[in-house]
């Protein structure tokens, strides 16, 4: 426990105890779906770029004779996004576990992070200049950071931990639904950029306000400890030697995430000079649309199974595993009908592994006052890696002008993540 954290623990009134105390009580539908909804906009907001209209957008100013430079632009522009993710993260997290507010502590964040995220997306879409494009990207980079900061960390105030994995999955069964959902938006309803963003960054703030309404634990300014910056760096810190459970499930969530990113991030290039596929983002739907169904099933049933075996570390081994079987499938037998195959498994790897993983994150938190930013530091974990797994892969592709390398080092990352998880001792 740091400085800073013992102060306030220390300093703390009965009711600011209440707030750092495991909770026992069951949450509600109500509040499991308000808290669904709020992720659904997330997802739809952050994937949907990601997944297609970013690569598009730097692609069409870009005009490149050679494909690869366009792959590599997109790589820079997710690369730079990931610096800003290591320090939004954790820093907003921490701002949000000393926040004194008759809001609450996580809400105002919750609020301030979606209409950054919302904002920056709408700038996003009106951009011509790719260094332009890079910055509002970095924006709405930060923005999705402190809204999902905030937003984990209700897992660990409210949630007790037998519904936990069942709880995490919804937040990872809308990422399936985002991504499709998104993709459908802006290829059918609405088209052009400028369009796409906003009807994204609108459906994110309308998704967001349910949660907005669920009660929120509040700190009194007087029982804060003094936030200086010294005392918050500080706490960024965590020694994996002290708590070496945190630090194997960190490790695992990088390499297991970076996987993933490469196996997705550069799915439309595949496809499109991969594959020499003339219906590309058709079929770029047609393979979010079995993905998301596998990552539904797998999230809330596996995630729902995991609360009632007391397992946790089985689980998340298995599904880093199947994830690194999809790749070598797609770096063996490149094709349309393997890419179709290997959605489904990669799906379900990833839909158990993102409730899963996040039920035991939950269980390894060095210290319950500071929950918002450990679990800052754990989302680093999955976010840096969707922003340098793009970049890894086009490096990979301008390296060998081939799609090969990137799923053999997808399945790499993400088997070395299934062994690292398996140095859990305080969690079974």
């Amino acid at each position: 426990m740091t400085e800073l954290d013992a102060a306030s623990a220390s300093n703390a009134s009965p009711a600011a105890h209440d707030a750092f105390a495991e909770p026992t009580r069951r949450v509600g539908a109500g509040w499991i779906a308000a808290f669904a909804s709020a992720w659904l906009g997330i997802w739809m907001a952050q994937l949907t770029p990601v997944q297609l209209l970013l690569p598009a957008q730097i692609d069409a100013e870009l005009h490149p004779e050679d494909w690869i430079e366009s792959v590599v632009a997109f790589g820079v522009v997710s690369g730079i996004a990931a610096v800003f993710v290591i320090v939004a993260y954790p820093l907003t997290g921490a701002l949000s576990d000393r926040t004194a507010s008759r809001f609450g502590r996580r809400r105002p964040w919750i609020a301030g992070g979606a209409l950054l995220f919302a904002g920056a997306l709408v700038l996003l879409g009106l951009q011509t200049q790719l260094w332009a494009i890079a910055i509002a990207w970095v924006l709405a980079t930060i923005g999705f950071c402190v809204m999902t900061a905030a937003l984990t960390a209700t897992i660990s105030d409210q949630v007790p931990v037998g519904q936990r994995g069942f709880v995490s999955g919804w937040m990872s069964a809308p990422q399936a639904v985002g991504i499709i959902v998104g993709l459908l938006l802006v290829t059918t309803v609405v088209t052009g950029a400028v369009a796409g963003y906003t009807v994204v960054a609108v459906a994110l703030v309308l998704l967001a306000v349910p949660f907005l309404f669920v009660p929120d634990a509040r700190l009194d300014a007087r029982e804060r400890a003094r936030v200086t910056a010294r005392h918050v760096v500080a706490s960024l810190w965590i020694s994996p030697r002290r708590y070496p459970d945190f630090g194997w499930t960190l490790l695992s969530r990088v390499l297991v995430s970076t996987g993933n990113a490469l196996g997705t991030g550069l799915l439309l290039y595949f496809l499109m000079f991969g594959l020499g596929d003339p219906n590309a983002e058709d079929d770029l739907i047609v393979l979010t649309l079995v993905y998301m169904v596998f990552v539904i099933v797998a999230s809330l049933a596996l995630g729902r199974l995991s609360d009632r075996l007391g397992r946790r570390r089985l689980f998340v081994f298995l599904a880093a595993t199947l994830q690194a079987a999809a790749a070598l499938l797609l770096a063996i037998a490149p094709s349309l009908p393997t890419a179709m195959v290997a959605a489904g498994l990669l799906g379900l790897g990833y839909g158990c592994f993102l409730s899963v993983d996040q039920a035991l994150a939950t269980q390894v938190l060095p210290d319950p006052a500071a929950r918002g930013k450990d679990l800052g530091i754990m989302n680093i974990a999955t976010a840096v890696p969707q922003s340098i797994g793009p970049l890894l892969g086009a490096l990979a592709v301008a390296a060998t002008g081939s799609f090969t390398p990137v799923f053999v080092l997808c399945a790499a990352f993400t088997f070395a993540g299934a062994l690292a998880v398996s140095r859990v001792r305080s969690v079974r």
